[in-house]
């Protein structure tokens, strides 16, 4: 998990191609901030005794701490991947759009998927702690330091000190609203899920209707901000809703659903190493792609071996 957060995250969508990734100095800081902020929240959520409902919520409180408290894109109109988001839906000294954008993508693609994909990989120690108090501590403290790293050196721009406590005030609501979660609210209703082959289509059709429609095309038809951000929010709700209906004791439906919304980010990977367009290096891309996609197909035949060695 430690890695496997940052490479969803930032390597498999182009976010830090294979040059930017590889990186040392790079990667040192990404598995500190991804894969520290995995295990933490992953290890909270065990420890609290709550579900992926809850988790989803510590996502959130993830993404506003990376965005909002260290690289301030939140609030940088000049941020390197803001684009027309920098001044479309900004208001108040605030990108809300890409705010909206940013945290529903790091609750879900940068922690909830990586801790379910490694807990497909290892059911039998699903629903135990895997870290002893002492390195939680350990770990805390360099996701902290690593924070305060970016803050300070990422960029030059700071914003207001009334935006940033308003945004300190956010997460720690954030973390009790998990802490005190409803056990209602989680994922655990009696309906049978979809096939598998329509939660992958699902899972892809809701990332090409949040990433793609809503935050990447809406903003250049000069619709008004506030619609983006009301449809995007509703991207999330409704989804969660929907899930909530339905039995995920299947391994095998929790992921052809995450494999559906990662085939999005395959299928763009290749896409991306030919774009002339970009200020950065892509080159690599078309590889990333293929073998993340090797990964989903190993970690299939995984969970049906798991499957089938539980039912005998």
């Amino acid at each position: 998990m430690l890695f496997l957060s940052p490479i969803t995250a930032e390597l498999l969508s182009g976010s830090a191609p294979p040059v930017e990734f590889f990186n040392p100095f790079g990667l040192m800081v990404l598995v500190a901030l991804y894969g520290c902020g995995a295990i933490i929240l992953r290890e909270l959520k065990i420890r609290w005794h709550k579900g992926y409902g809850a988790l989803l919520v510590l996502g959130a409180a993830y993404g506003i701490i990376e965005e909002g408290l260290m690289v301030k894109s939140f609030f940088d109109p000049n941020w390197m991947d803001l684009g027309i988001l920098g001044v479309y839906g900004r208001w108040f000294g605030v990108n809300w759009v890409w705010s909206v954008e940013l945290t529903i993508y790091h609750s879900v693609v940068s922690i909830v998927i990586p801790i379910v994909l490694v807990e497909l990989m290892y059911p039998e120690i699903r629903s135990q702690s895997w870290i002893k108090t002492k390195t939680l501590k350990i770990l805390t403290i360099i996701f902290i330091f690593d924070v305060i790293f970016g803050y300070m050196f990422l960029t030059a721009y700071f914003p207001p000190i009334s935006l940033y406590l308003a945004t300190i005030m956010v997460v720690f609501i954030l973390f009790y609203v998990a802490y005190r979660f409803p056990e209602s609210l989680e994922f655990n209703g009696q309906e049978t899920p979809p096939s598998p082959r329509k939660l992958w289509l699902i899972g892809l059709l809701w990332f090409i209707v949040y990433w793609l429609i809503i935050f990447n095309m809406l903003p250049y038809t000069g619709i008004p901000p506030t619609i983006t951000i009301i449809l995007g929010i509703l991207a999330f709700i409704l989804p969660y809703r929907y899930f909530r209906r339905f039995n995920w004791k299947n391994d095998i439906h929790k992921l052809a659903l995450i494999s559906g919304a990662l085939s999005f980010l395959i299928f763009l990977a290749p896409l991306q190493e030919m774009d002339k367009t970009r200020p950065d290096n892509p080159m690599g891309m078309t590889l990333v792609g293929i073998a993340y996609a090797v990964f989903l197909l190993y970690l299939k035949q995984r969970v049906k071996r798991s499957k089938l060695k539980s039912i005998n």
